[in-house]
């Protein structure tokens, strides 16, 4: 075990070129880096050229537009023009697509104009108006969502947040930054790291999602389990809401018991109640030593076991506990170039990747030394790498950052995004697996070629990939909603951070009660009467 472990390690030493000290590499010093982000807008990711995507009102027959919501006039449009310069304004029909368009090219709306406020006040006439007129609209980020949210379904306005990209303030002794919505996650973090602080929390999108959107849907991401989720690092808000009124509570307090927390209302709302144009969070110290391992296990058994010791041995300094399987590794070794900076010798049933973040190399080193061995010594490990420099770090969180895009090339893929207790979090593959073969429609030549799983394990959050040949109504009856069913039998959510949109919607039920729906229909109704925002997502529209 040790030996297999050891050769491993320097096997990584001379695919990088590096010397191997005698003493255990996990020892040795590696500098934290900012990871490589994939835009999100890149070609290679859109499944079929924007032309042929099949309007999201057409995928889905039960949604009939709204009759008492307006049609776009010119007189609309020459109000817009009196608030907005030209350049933010967009109708142009090529335009268009880039915002009617999700970057999966799965859902599609028919939206004929887009404003592009640059302050708040713009955006609160520009919503004051649309209530007013009962014109509906579609607040949009980067367009990096998952599950339909951010794009139209009928000719909703889209308000783009994208020229809302300036940074407020920053304190750096509290660590307490205020900015706009529109501003790029990848870009503040960046802007933070020149200051010696770092964004709570990190997505594979970073380089085109916005903070506004990340906080309109709650997500979650890389970092959650050492930061914890948007609700709770998010100190403020600014909000427009339907009506226009600006809901200013853009405070950096860490500590305000005074009245409801309004703000939690509108984090993970996914813009149904108002649009979100500031953010105020809390940015944690950047760590001065990073660890990253890759591991090779046999069963899921050997991940919660690692997991479990993590808590208990690395606890304060563990960042990141990630898995993902052997489907998923073939996928990125296929489709990818980052699939050649898997440096285990053979392939796996399950891979894990851990990253510890701390103020005290020594300290650190000390720890992972201590818990590597052990998991040697009790063979719940198989093989295994430790990253010496910057480079080895970049290299093994691409194997796991790039399977999200891996999968896309698989063909059209089914995507899930559920939490459940650790314990059941693979079974919910195995199952799925088996209900496929069971019904004649899994292998060669048949409707769906793999099923893949990975995911956060500190999170209970597994990503749920289901390969097929084509989208068609015949495979999505096998998944949906057997796999909602599933996740709702085993106490947990569908949802875990993607957020609802349009694809989730009428499945609320299976993780939220009707007394909890209800309640959130009067929240609905009572902040946005006329439901101008966001219309057909979100809550159960059949």
């Amino acid at each position: 075990m040790a030996t297999r472990l050891q050769s491993s390690l320097r096997l990584v030493a001379r695919q990088t070129g590096a010397t191997l000290a005698r003493t255990p590499v996990w020892n040795r010093p590696v500098a934290w880096a900012t990871r490589a982000a994939f835009s999100t807008k890149a070609p290679q990711f859109f499944a079929a050229p924007h032309g042929k995507v099949t309007y999201t009102a057409d995928k889905y027959p039960y949604l009939k537009r709204d009759n008492t919501f307006k049609k776009l006039s010119e007189e609309d449009v020459t109000y817009f023009k009196s608030i907005l310069v030209p350049s933010s304004i967009t109708q142009d029909s090529e335009d268009l697509e880039t915002f009617n368009v999700d970057w999966l090219n799965k859902y599609r709306g028919q939206s004929k104009l887009v404003l592009k406020p640059s302050s708040t006040e713009q955006v609160s006439k520009i919503l004051k108006y649309c209530n007013d007129h009962k014109l509906a609209v579609v607040p949009q980020g980067g367009n990096t969502g998952l599950v339909g949210g951010g794009v139209p379904v009928f000719d909703e306005i889209v308000v783009s947040m994208s020229n809302m990209n300036t940074v407020r303030s920053f304190d750096n002794v509290s660590g307490a930054l205020v900015c706009d919505a529109g501003c790029i996650l990848e870009v503040l973090d960046k802007y933070l790291e020149e200051r010696g602080y770092l964004m709570p929390l990190d997505l594979g999108a970073k380089g085109s999602c916005h903070i506004g959107g990340n906080v309109s849907t709650n997500a979650g991401g890389l970092r959650l389990l050492r930061y914890g989720s948007l609700h709770g690092t998010v100190l403020g808000l600014e909000v427009v809401l339907p009506d226009g009124t600006i809901l200013d509570n853009l405070s950096t307090l860490r500590k305000d018991n005074t009245g409801y927390d309004l703000k939690q209302l509108f984090i993970g709302a996914e813009g149904t109640l108002g649009v979100v144009t500031g953010v105020s969070i809390l940015a944690p110290k950047r760590p001065k030593a990073i660890n990253v391992a890759l591991l090779g296990m046999d069963t899921f058994d050997q991940v919660q076991a690692a997991f479990k010791r993590s808590k208990d041995e690395l606890s304060e300094i563990l960042s990141a506990f990630e898995f993902w399987d052997r489907a998923a590794i073939k996928l990125v070794k296929e489709h990818l170039v980052a699939g050649a900076n898997d440096p285990l010798e053979s392939l796996h049933n399950f891979y894990v990747l851990i990253e510890t973040s701390g103020s005290n190399k020594d300290h650190d080193d000390e720890k992972l030394n201590t818990y590597l061995e052990g998991l040697m010594g009790d063979e719940i490990v198989q093989d295994g790498v430790v990253a010496q420099d910057t480079t080895q770090i970049l290299n093994l969180w691409a194997i796991r950052e790039g399977i999200p895009e891996a999968c896309s090339k698989a063909g059209a893929v089914y995507k899930y995004d559920i939490s459940m207790p650790v314990p059941v979090l693979y079974q919910a593959v195995e199952d799925m697996k088996a209900r496929l073969v069971q019904s004649d429609a899994y292998g060669d030549g048949k409707l769906f070629t793999s099923v893949i799983g990975y995911g956060h394990v500190g999170d209970g959050n597994l990503h749920l990939n289901v390969a097929a040949e084509k989208f068609t109504n015949e495979a999505t009856a096998l998944i949906e909603p057997y796999i909602f069913e599933w996740t709702a039998g085993h106490s947990g959510s569908i949802s875990a951070e993607h957020g609802l949109g349009v694809s989730k919607n009428n499945f609320l039920h299976y993780s939220k009660s009707a007394s909890m729906i209800e309640l959130m229909k009067r929240f609905k109704e009572m902040l946005d009467p006329n439901g101008i925002m966001n219309p057909y997502k979100y809550l159960p529209d059949k």
